[in-house]
């Protein structure tokens, strides 16, 4: 209750069953004893010692909060948008199933208002203020309290600020620097056939123009281009015989090119029509 005086207020996220504080998953509550100071033990029987208890959470991380607790007998069907709670139990331990505990799990950002809280009385005639009466199981009161809850904002996590940040400015920018390389020429060696190699490397670095790097010089620089006599139409005076041949092409329309290779087939179906005699499967009569 001190939390939601201050104003800060976390909402149910799950709901689950547990066997005792073992079985009872991390990050989860388990509701140990009842408001009026009884065990919040659901047995099946008197005679039966081991039995289950109710766990919530309120871990944030899924994104997810219980926006509504009903409890529905076993013969009844689920209602839309909900579902059973979890089962977090011994080996041999089992939930009675009589009635059953579900929720509905809606995204933490589609609603305002969700499940803040969950106690559990006796079946008595004690009342909860600002609770909602959920329901009658197993010889307990289930209760529910809703309401506004807070979102809690993520807090940045400190950052050292570079020293790049600082020569961040709004005056205009200088002129770009030259490149350089990146990988510095090693220093050269004591020898004379490596300096004169290297004087001859440099040598050929300046020679090149300054869009080497992207088309290089290639041995057809230079060869101008001409076609070969076999292929000038106009050198051999065929230029004259192929207008003659484009001319006298016709372009046929659509109407007749169906004209000219109209085939109706007729001949092939009045073949497929015929009934092909029948054998009578009888001897035939002897000659007299």
């Amino acid at each position: 209750m001190s939390l939601m005086e201050h104003g800060v207020v976390r909402p149910v996220t799950s709901v689950a069953w547990t066997s005792n504080s073992s079985t009872c998953p991390k990050d989860f509550t388990l509701i140990s004893l009842t408001e009026d100071g009884a065990a919040a033990n659901f047995t099946r029987s008197f005679a039966i010692k081991s039995g289950y208890y109710l766990c919530y959470s309120k871990d944030l991380t899924g994104g997810m909060v219980v926006s509504d607790i009903q409890l529905i007998s076993d013969k009844n069907s689920i209602p839309h948008g909900y579902c059973y709670i979890a089962e977090h139990l011994e080996a041999k331990a089992s939930v009675w199933k009589k009635k059953r505990v579900c929720v509905s799990i809606v995204p933490v950002g589609s609603v305002d208002t969700a499940v803040l809280d969950i106690k559990v009385t006796a079946k008595s005639k004690m009342m909860l203020q600002h609770y909602t009466y959920v329901g009658d199981i197993h010889g307990y009161v289930l209760w529910c309290r809703k309401g506004n809850f807070s979102n809690p904002t993520p807090q940045a996590k400190p950052r050292s600020v570079s020293l790049d940040l600082h020569k961040l400015s709004f005056e205009q920018p200088s002129a770009p620097l030259p490149l350089r390389p990146s990988n510095p020429i090693p220093p050269l060696p004591n020898n004379k056939l490596s300096q004169r190699r290297h004087t001859l490397q440099t040598q050929v670095n300046l020679d090149k123009t300054a869009d080497c790097s992207i088309q290089g010089i290639t041995a057809l620089d230079g060869v101008p281009f001409s076609l070969h006599p076999k292929f000038d139409i106009q050198a051999n005076g065929t230029a004259l015989q192929l207008g003659s041949q484009l001319n006298n092409i016709r372009i046929k329309s659509i109407q007749d090119i169906e004209n000219e290779y109209n085939y109706t087939f007729a001949v092939e179906e009045t073949a497929a029509k015929r009934t092909r005699p029948s054998v009578p499967t009888g001897s035939a009569p002897s000659a007299q």
